[in-house]
């Protein structure tokens, strides 16, 4: 079973589209459950881990800089 690794900051594309068109969300908080933000309009989602896991597409970016 591959686990990806969701940090904040990171960029994932979804596997299917928000409302608004666009299936790019940054990852604002992690634990049992993530939230979400999307990056069209903003709107921000809790689901929990399991439930983003098999929703997720690819994880294309970590925003964070250190």
């Amino acid at each position: 079973m591959n686990i990806p690794k969701i940090s904040v900051g990171d960029i994932i594309e979804l596997k299917k589209v928000h409302p608004c068109g666009t299936n790019s969300m940054r990852v604002a908080r992690v634990g049992s459950d993530i939230r979400i933000i999307c990056n069209g309009c903003g709107r921000d989602m809790t689901l929990s881990r399991e439930k983003l896991e098999k929703a997720i597409r690819r994880i294309i970016s970590n925003e964070v800089t250190e």
